[in-house]
């Protein structure tokens, strides 16, 4: 059993991380930091929890934790470092965008590994501090690591990614409010959003001499939870070739699956799965990605680095179904 804090709590990534570490059989949530929610009971802000928790918002910090999940805003992370200390036994893994990129990776003598298990997992068992990707980041990698991998990248990769509102956080505005959402749908930050450093890094990573570039539309969706993206690029080969080429590549991978029917957004919500889907058209190669924003995406992603730090098995605490009906 371990013991784990969480800084930040009041967010949908940690309403979701602290109902994955509730449930997970090797850990002990040792404290719950929140600066606006001290002394309030967890289940009054994340309300799924009434009946599962009589757990406390906290003021104070356990310094000696085993693992600490930082869900703090983006920019927020290395400010609360800066002004805490932690046990040099205490593993950090860090759900914001202030580590993920190669030139923020070293922070107070320590390197933050890149979390993405399909791609590091060897990397992520022996690191004590990890940068938990981005959604969109996740959802676009998963779709073209295999190409990328094999130097396949030939031409640039056009994407078109929608995401639910929980995508936004808590906190609103005129694009997350319920009349704007709903019966609605728009685009934001195309060509510009901040998740293409971390997708773009990992190509020229596995394919240092790649100019694909990946040509990014991000798209709001009025609905609450997922990532549906949907990839095309050149690809020589055939179909059977693309599937075999998927398949082998994810053929160890803990909860990406390549699916030969069509899919939709519905089989992924509420899980920690990645499913794929390829179609070929005359020479362009389309990849669908689906994965939960909130899981996949974040929370369930952070839990599964941590089980690869470890030693846990890969899927402990995250055998989830699907919200399907």
């Amino acid at each position: 059993m371990i013991d784990v804090g969480i800084i930040g709590g009041a967010g949908y990534t940690a309403g979701e991380l602290i109902r994955l570490l509730l449930n997970h059989p090797k850990t002990n949530l040792n404290f719950i930091y929140s600066t606006s929610n001290a002394g309030n009971k967890i289940y009054k802000v994340h309300q799924d929890l009434v009946g599962s928790t009589d757990l406390e918002f906290s003021s104070t910090i356990n310094p000696d934790v085993d693992v600490l999940f930082l869900c703090l805003g983006h920019g927020n992370s290395k400010a609360f470092l800066e002004s805490h200390t932690f046990s040099s036994k205490t593993k950090i893994i860090d759900l914001s965008n202030d580590f993920r990129l190669e030139a923020d990776r070293d922070f107070q003598g320590n390197h933050f590994t890149y979390g993405l298990p399909e791609l590091h997992k060897e990397a992520i068992k022996k690191a004590n501090f990890i940068a938990n990707p981005g959604c969109f980041a996740t959802a676009i990698q998963l779709a073209i690591l295999p190409l990328a991998t094999f130097q396949l990248l030939k031409s640039d990769v056009h994407v078109n990614a929608v995401t639910g509102s929980t995508g936004a956080g808590t906190s609103l505005s005129e694009t997350t409010h319920f009349t704007y959402r709903d019966n609605n749908f728009s685009h934001y930050k195309a060509f510009t959003h901040q998740h293409l450093g971390e997708i773009n890094e990992r190509i020229q990573d596995l394919q240092k001499k790649s100019k694909s570039e990946v040509i990014f539309v991000p798209n709001r969706g009025n609905f609450s939870r997922g990532i549906f993206a949907t990839a095309y690029t050149d690809f020589e080969g055939s179909l059977d070739d693309a599937k075999t080429l998927y398949k082998t590549y994810y053929q160890d991978a803990a909860f990406t699956v390549v699916s030969d029917e069509d899919i939709h957004l519905k089989q992924v919500v509420n899980t920690n799965k990645c499913i794929l889907h390829l179609h070929k058209h005359n020479n362009k190669l389309l990849i669908t990605s689906i994965i939960d924003n909130l899981l996949k995406g974040a929370s369930g992603q952070a839990i599964q680095n941590m089980n690869l730090m470890f030693g846990f098995e890969e899927t402990e605490g995250l055998r989830l179904k699907a919200n399907y009906f």
